[in-house]
């Protein structure tokens, strides 16, 4: 399984929601709490559990290119190389 992570530049998130309306694993919420330069409430990356898979649907959408994704592949396990060197 992929593992990702996202930034996101709060100073220039306008707070439109799309990301967090698009990301199939819920993992971007609006700080609801907390203003940014432009008085605005950004968008917050919450992934406790890991799992972002790094599917960059949010910085597609993202009028502003506010986010960053990182995505990294999975190791395989030695049963799984194994198998495809066979």
């Amino acid at each position: 399984m992929t593992i990702g992570r996202i930034t996101i530049n709060q100073d220039r998130c306008k707070g439109c929601t799309l990301c967090s309306t698009v990301c199939p694993q819920n993992v971007i919420l609006m700080a609801e709490n907390q203003l940014n330069a432009k008085g605005y409430h950004p968008a917050l990356f919450v992934d406790p559990d890991g799992d972002c898979t790094g599917c960059a649907v949010c910085a597609i959408i993202c009028p502003d290119v506010c986010i960053t994704v990182y995505r990294e592949a999975a190791k395989r396990t030695k049963a799984v190389r194994e198998a495809v060197t066979i």
